[in-house]
């Protein structure tokens, strides 16, 4: 952002929160949170990538990570705000991590250095919560290398994760990180951290196995620091079934709030388990669900219930929520607790999700966020215009999404002033991860289009995006998307696969072959370019092309794939590799062979004339 734009956002900022914003912050009266004299409960949203983004996931992308802009966090906040949620709880501070790839930013460089770039998103996103009225749960630590936390701080020093808890150099330097975040002036808005009313309160860290010493100089440390804002225990128990706080914790002062995570393996426990949580507390503490999910929509009402109708449960928080991406369509999460199913969720559900019932999990949550408000649930609001992207051709078409919308009508006219025609309706855009959303698959060679998009929900259609144009036709496209087996002219030994997406950059539909297995396309014109999208689980080749002109006699084609190797080594990730055949030789038809099994394919693009 420019230093114009920043100072223009700094001047309506300040203009709108002397018109509104908070007035309270959330304070504690024995087990309840109160807003002013109001009690405070809530069912929301853990968005782990609100500041720090984890999840770049295009085909050629080798570095995942990456710092939001505007419009994704606008998307976010605005999501939340439609769902009745008044709170986010975000993942963590991001520290160095050596199984980062280099150019991956982060805010934790080395012990008491910081880096401004990244902080300054922070700075919108506390200054985007004061405007869209959603509070921040903010932990400081992950105890885990996710994003970098405990073990991260201690590899600056070159000391162990464990060393972490009693080593005192180590508490110091993230005392040094609190220290920095707590009094950090805001860029934009110009008031500190700690004398912001939107962050609900400090959590001590993510999913911390923290002894009770190490928490209590934390949590005091913290309240040195800070006397406006509410502390939250971030203790967690790692025992999946019996996911209990714990009574130490209870008896401290500096602790305000205790919470709960909720992942157990049989989900009938859980009501249970919240039960068993307010038996131990016995009002000593603000007790919240901080976290649950990875279960049925069945059991995550059941739960919901459990939380509306203990009223010294303030709140409840579902894993988790993903937003637009900025160039088109969403960002995609699949954990590794989701038993290769659950995906982090999109608002408002879509047939993506149907495996995991996500549109009916989504209007349910949306219920009952509202339901623990005592407020009825208001119609559904109409999507903003999208922001139509440069188009370079008619086949890898793209926009900014608006929040809310089912669908998208695609438009085509050869005039910039119409008329206009619809040549794409109700498009999803949460249906090829990390892929063109769109394929004018009408276009006509040697045409010049113009292009604008509309927003669809069940509340009507939004106002028209921008018009891009005019888009020359030089090529035409024939693109298999892995669905099915629909677009071969002719395969052999070949079966379409889902599930373990995160290993395969979240890429949903494949297809998997053994040795001797083929998959052959037809050229429907005169060849320009045959682009085969693969994973292989090795550095090795395991994939070849052939070139024929009458489907007969096949030509093996000497194709050197390129490799896009993450060097993120937190997940197990297949090595994605693309081959090219630029069309030298005019084939009509192109054979992938397999020369092994470890190799999925996820997209062919056959570029002609």
């Amino acid at each position: 952002m420019n230093k114009y734009i920043y100072g223009l956002f700094f001047l309506i900022f300040s203009i709108l929160s002397h018109a509104g914003g908070f007035e309270h912050f959330i304070t504690v009266d024995g087990s309840k949170l109160k807003d002013g004299d109001k009690d405070y409960r809530f069912i929301s949203f853990n968005v782990p990538t609100l500041n720090f983004q984890e999840d770049e996931m295009s085909f050629k992308a080798t570095n995942p990570y990456l710092l939001p802009n505007e419009f994704e966090m606008r998307d976010i906040f605005a999501t939340v705000k439609e769902m009745g949620g008044q709170v986010i709880r975000i993942y963590t501070i991001p520290v160095r991590n050596t199984g980062f790839p280099k150019e991956a930013p982060t805010y934790v460089e080395a012990p008491g250095k910081f880096n401004e770039e990244a902080f300054k998103v922070t700075d919108m996103m506390l200054a985007l919560a004061n405007e869209y009225n959603i509070r921040i749960i903010f932990p400081l630590l992950n105890n885990r290398q996710w994003m970098g936390g405990r073990p991260n701080y201690a590899a600056f020093r070159g000391k162990t994760a464990e060393d972490f808890w009693v080593d005192k150099q180590l508490r110091d330097d993230f005392k040094e990180t609190i220290k920095y975040t707590l009094n950090r002036t805001n860029s934009i808005t110009g008031v500190k951290y700690k004398d912001d009313k939107s962050i609900l309160c400090w959590e001590t860290g993510n999913e911390l196995t923290s002894p009770p010493e190490w928490t209590f100089d934390i949590t005091r440390y913290i309240k040195s620091q800070d006397s406006n804002h509410l502390v939250m225990d971030g203790w967690f128990s790692d025992d999946l079934d019996y996911p209990l706080v714990r009574e130490e914790s209870l008896n401290e002062w500096s602790i305000d709030m205790v919470s709960s995570h909720h992942y157990e393996r049989d989900t009938t426990l859980i009501a249970g388990n919240i039960q068993k949580n307010l038996d131990l507390i016995k009002g000593r503490k603000v007790y919240l669900v901080g976290e649950f999910g990875f279960a049925s929509s069945s059991a995550i009402e059941t739960a919901l219930d459990k939380v509306i109708d203990e009223e010294e449960v303030m709140g409840a928080l579902i894993w988790s929520l993903r937003h637009h991406r900025r160039e088109g369509g969403f960002y995609w999460h699949s954990e590794p607790l989701g038993a290769g199913l659950f995906k982090a969720f999109h608002w408002p559900g879509f047939p993506s999700g149907l495996a995991y019932d996500e549109k009916r999990l989504m209007t349910m949550y949306r219920n009952k966020a509202y339901e623990i408000q005592g407020l009825e649930t208001p119609p559904i609001s109409l999507p903003l215009a999208p922001k139509l992207l440069p188009i370079s051709n008619t086949y890898s078409i793209n926009w900014q999404g608006s929040m809310g919308a089912t669908g998208y009508n695609v438009e085509r006219s050869i005039s910039k002033k119409g008329p206009w025609k619809i040549v794409g309706y109700n498009v999803s855009d949460a249906d090829v991860p990390y892929f063109p959303l769109f394929h004018d698959e009408n276009a006509k060679l040697g045409n010049k289009y113009f292009y604008r998009v509309s927003a669809l929900n069940q509340a009507g259609s939004s106002t028209y995006s921008n018009i891009v144009g005019p888009v020359e036709v030089n090529q035409l496209a024939k693109i298999d998307t892995m669905k099915n087996l629909g677009v071969v002219e002719d395969s052999k030994g070949i079966v379409p696969v889902t599930g373990s997406d995160r290993s395969f950059k979240e890429i949903r539909h494949r297809l998997a072959g053994d040795y001797g297995s083929e998959v052959t396309y037809k050229v429907p014109g005169e060849l320009d370019k045959f682009l085969l999208y693969a994973f292989e689980k090795t550095r090795f080749t395991y994939l070849a092309l052939a070139g024929s002109h009458d489907g007969i006699n096949w030509t093996e084609l000497n194709i050197v794939p390129e490799t896009f190797v993450n060097s993120e080594s937190n997940y197990s990730y297949w090595k994605p590799k693309l081959y090219t055949y630029k069309g030298d030789e005019k084939y009509n038809y192109i054979k992938v062979l397999f020369k092994g099994g470890k190799a999925q394919l996820a997209r062919t693009e056959i570029l002609y004339q």
